[in-house]
């Protein structure tokens, strides 16, 4: 009794909820037409399509489609017609479109009983969203003017992800697209400004075949293999990137940071050396190598390249210190030996007399970075018997 008594709420039920479903459907597809409260319309089909029961109405789907689709023409004429309104908003829908329409497709082209393909709003639709399409690739590029690099990212994505799906197979877009390959450095930046190395990568191949952006792309390549922490490509991207572009100062200062923590100088010179192979003036190469030729202990050759920098460009802190440090380290190895001549305790003074004038430019050109000047400038004082400036800088370090 009980058993028989549920199952005839259960059939008075099914027609109330069926007949509540098409009095929204109803509802909304006036909506559309009246051209009033279309985002209304929108949500109420999206809610039922939430329903698993629905994904295959296409009664529900066509009713979303045309709010949005008349959604996007009233913004598109407000636009037109200089009227007040949000650009984004435009692109915001023509995303929604593509997404909504591209699920609909799958559901619209699932096989019949007897494995046969047949859809039915497939060509109309993708006919609408090709239209629109270069609203995406625009949609990218405003978005990252605006620095909104998710939403970026997502219209990019989008776009490139078209080449691929069999719903716009008829547009060959894979083969006449010649703008692809530079949506997806776009992409893969907006990766980069999100630090997401997924979303770096995710376009690699079709990113690096943009010739304008080639250089661009192999950095932020570099960054995605960095947060990786795969040491291999990174390493690879940054060597072949030099290879490609050896005036660049990205790839040099990078590889070089890598060897020189590693203490592999001899490779860190060698790349030195290249660099101002092709640039012979090339300050950042020439002040790395003054400073590995400091960490080998080759003082002469240090001194040389870095003398030459104060009076190229005397405003250069680096070379200043690095001139100091060249002959305040040489006195310093010298003193080393406790047993040493009075010839070489002349030889040590010397050299720190030398380092003098240099490590306090140094010190004027920069301050506050103590760590560097305050200790090489104590011993100097101290071995050169300067009483008043030792006094100071005890006092300095002291403190």
């Amino acid at each position: 009794m009980l058993r028989n008594l549920l199952l005839y709420f259960c059939l008075l039920i099914t027609p109330l909820c069926c007949f509540a479903q098409r009095k929204e459907i109803t509802k909304a597809a006036d909506l559309v037409k009246s051209g009033k409260n279309l985002e209304t319309a929108e949500q109420s089909m999206r809610k039922l399509l939430n329903d698993s029961a629905n994904r295959d109405n296409e009664k529900i789907w066509r009713v979303m489609f045309d709010a949005m689709q008349k959604q996007y023409e009233q913004g598109n004429e407000k636009l037109y017609l200089k009227q007040k309104y949000d650009t984004a908003q435009l692109f915001n829908i023509a995303s929604r479109m593509f997404k909504d329409m591209e699920a609909f497709d799958s559901i619209d082209a699932k096989p019949d009983a007897k494995g046969r393909v047949r859809t039915k709003m497939r060509k109309q639709n993708s006919a609408l969203l090709n239209q629109l399409r270069p609203n995406l690739y625009n949609g990218g590029v405003f978005f990252i003017s605006k620095k909104k690099y998710d939403n970026a990212y997502e219209l990019l994505d989008q776009y490139i992800e078209t080449t691929t799906h069999p719903m716009f197979g008829a547009f060959h877009y894979a083969e006449k697209d010649k703008r692809i390959p530079e949506a997806a450095y776009w992409a893969s930046y907006c990766g980069y400004k999100l630090n997401n190395a997924k979303k770096i990568l995710h376009h690699t191949y079709l990113a690096l075949k943009d010739t304008t952006h080639y250089e661009s792309m192999l950095q932020l390549l570099t960054t995605a293999y960095q947060l990786d922490g795969d040491s291999t490509r990174y390493i690879k991207t940054l060597k072949e990137g030099f290879g490609t572009y050896p005036r660049s100062p990205f790839f040099y200062s990078h590889l070089v940071d890598f060897y020189s923590a590693n203490k592999q100088w001899e490779e860190a010179l060698a790349l030195s050396d290249k660099a101002l192979k092709a640039d012979s003036t090339n300050l950042t190469a020439l002040l790395a190598k003054s400073t590995l030729l400091l960490n080998i202990a080759d003082y002469d050759q240090s001194f040389a390249i870095s003398n030459q920098l104060t009076k190229d460009h005397p405003e250069l802190a680096t070379a200043w210190l690095n001139a100091g440090l060249a002959k305040f380290n040489e006195g310093v190895s010298l003193d080393k030996n406790l047993q040493s001549s009075a010839k070489t305790r002349k030889q040590i003074q010397q050299l720190y007399r030398e380092a003098l004038p240099y490590l306090e430019k140094y010190k004027a050109l920069q301050p506050s970075d103590k760590d560097k000047w305050a200790l090489p400038l104590y011993t100097i004082y101290l071995n050169l018997n300067m009483g008043k400036q030792f006094d100071e800088i005890d006092k300095l370090i002291g403190k």
